[in-house]
């Protein structure tokens, strides 16, 4: 007898808006195909935010009956040292490829991975929207893309790779002139806007952060970094999105129907 829940990971945080900005998401999640049998769906958080742990998390969808655990990484990008590491926690990979203490989770339930957000097409379409009331004159404008990015070599082309795609989707939905990434890990945000600012010194610059929320890194950081600099920036992040609820909706009820027959038949 099996049954299967879902489990959405994402990083945590000491503030108690970024925490509601993700609860609200998750709450958004409708029908993942099950048929009549509802599928439990917990949040949970790689740290800080105690008692809602990953651990706690798996405990809590065994202690609702559930064998096959569907797991939603709620990240921005396969280049995230995180989702290999929770991978590995959870037995999905055989070791990880750099020093972590996440050590092995206690479960019974099989684990079923899904992938992170990275160059999924709804990203560039989250943008788009983003953009609409940025962008006027879009044949003249540039975006620049900026993600965390990592100072480990292949996790930074992970990174890269991902959001040079969503760059290159998001140049064909809008139009703009140009659509670059930069990563704050390697810093690489004055370098494009230097080469922009050699080719055509007036020309239009919007920023677009790609974290997940706003918070440190849109409200402080990138600011810092471009310093000095003429540009256009919101700071918003892709929650709140009703797409990322989607996103998350989608990802799971894939997963599930891989699962087969045995799911929810307890």
């Amino acid at each position: 007898m099996s049954k299967a829940g879902v489990l959405v990971i994402s990083h945590g945080s000491r503030s108690p808006e970024w925490i509601e900005l993700i609860d609200r998401a998750v709450a958004d999640i409708g029908d993942l195909g099950s048929g009549t049998e509802e599928v439990p769906i917990v949040s949970s958080f790689l740290e800080i935010v105690e008692g809602r742990l990953i651990q706690d998390g798996i405990d809590s969808l065994e202690a609702q009956g559930v064998t096959d655990i569907v797991v939603v990484p709620l990240f921005v990008s396969y280049g995230s040292t995180h989702v290999e590491e929770i991978r590995y926690a959870l037995g999905d990979l055989p070791a990880p490829s750099f020093d972590t203490d996440l050590q092995p989770f206690r479960l019974r339930a099989n684990v079923h991975m899904c992938p992170p957000l990275d160059d999924d097409p709804v990203v560039a379409d989250i943008v788009f929207d983003r953009l609409r009331s940025l962008t006027d004159r879009p044949e003249r404008q540039r975006v620049l893309l900026v993600g965390h990015g990592s100072e480990i070599p292949q996790f930074y082309r992970r990174w890269k790779t991902g959001m040079d795609r969503v760059a290159a989707r998001l140049r064909l939905l809008g139009g703009y002139a140009d659509v670059r990434s930069a990563l704050l890990l390697p810093d690489e945000t004055r370098e494009a806007f230097a080469d922009w600012r050699e080719s055509e010194p007036d020309c239009d610059i919007v920023v677009v952060p790609l974290f997940l929320s706003s918070g440190y890194f849109t409200n402080t950081v990138i600011p810092q970094r471009l310093d000095g600099l003429r540009y256009t920036y919101d700071g918003k992040a892709l929650l709140p999105h009703p797409s990322v609820s989607r996103w998350m909706e989608r990802q799971a009820a894939e997963r599930l129907k891989r699962i087969g027959p045995r799911r929810n038949l307890c």
